[in-house]
């Protein structure tokens, strides 16, 4: 399936490439337009997540109440979900949409004259046993990078200008630890990726502050097991960009150029998304 979607969206870069010939220009373009695409979707999400925030405070009420009556508790939110019209797998749509986006555009970056150049696959075996064989090895990564960056001079059809600002995009950071230049992108990409997440748990906090008055040893008991929940769903979000940075290190440098992209359209998106609404609000 990843690969149907691969091959769809090579078909779309590989026109942008035509256009500006520059594989760094096209794929900025490229989110561009994958964010544009997306946007409906985007604009779903944040609605959802601004209703799940509202209705948070009335959610935690009835699981305080109906604490010792399971049954009573699942059918009062189910009640509440259902009055504020909401289901609660809401959401998950955009999360399946984003899962097969970043596994497409992965095999997308890391095939790419599979999927954007559609060169013959007997070329590119050609190609790969040459440079197995010349290199005297059983297995090569990324094959298809190795083969631009080794064989474009003498075949202009594997031939995809990847130099980008001073950085080459075909190269891969756990390849080439002695070349401080391969982290530039991955960096700035975690950089945005904590940004973008403080800035989704700032939108989404209840506007109604927790106010600090005495409780009983049984609320306090409740409170403090709703802040361990609340500290591992932070950490939880903290731990999303080091994980996909994970991949960006032993991926081309194409893709964390993509995710770079687009978490900065995903800032400006969610903060223009978020005026928007609250002046619908008002």
């Amino acid at each position: 399936m990843f690969k149907f979607f691969a091959n769809i969206l090579g078909y779309v870069l590989n026109f942008i490439y035509g256009f500006v010939g520059n594989y760094g220009i096209a794929i900025i373009i490229f989110t561009i337009l994958v964010k544009g695409i997306m946007l409906p979707i985007s604009i779903k999400q944040q609605k959802t997540m601004k209703k799940s925030a509202k209705i948070q405070e009335e959610a935690k009420k009835i699981q305080e109440k109906y604490s010792n009556d399971q049954v009573r508790q699942s059918q009062e939110l189910m009640d509440l979900y259902k009055r504020e019209n909401m289901s609660p797998f809401s959401g998950c749509l955009s999360s399946i949409v984003q899962i097969v986006l970043i596994l497409a555009v992965f095999y997308l970056v890391s095939s790419p004259l599979t999927y954007m150049k559609k060169v013959d696959y007997k070329v590119i075996e050609t190609y790969t046993a040459e440079l197995k064989e010349e290199r005297n090895v059983e297995n090569i990564n990324y094959p298809e990078i190795a083969i631009i960056k080794e064989k474009a001079d003498e075949d202009e059809t594997v031939n995809i200008n990847m130099e980008f600002l001073g950085l080459d995009l075909s190269d891969v950071p756990t390849q080439d630890y002695t070349d401080w230049t391969v982290y530039i992108i991955p960096v700035l990409y975690v950089l945005t990726s904590l940004v973008s997440t403080k800035l989704t748990t700032a939108m989404n906090k209840p506007k109604e502050e927790k106010e600090v008055v005495k409780t009983t040893d049984k609320k306090e008991e409740d409170n403090s097991q709703e802040d361990m929940m609340e500290e591992m769903n932070k950490q939880m979000r903290f731990m999303m960009p080091i994980m996909t940075v994970s991949i960006a290190l032993i991926a081309p440098l194409g893709l964390a150029l993509y995710w770079l992209v687009s978490n900065i359209l995903m800032i400006g998106e969610r903060l223009v998304l978020d005026r928007f609404f609250k002046g619908e609000e008002e």
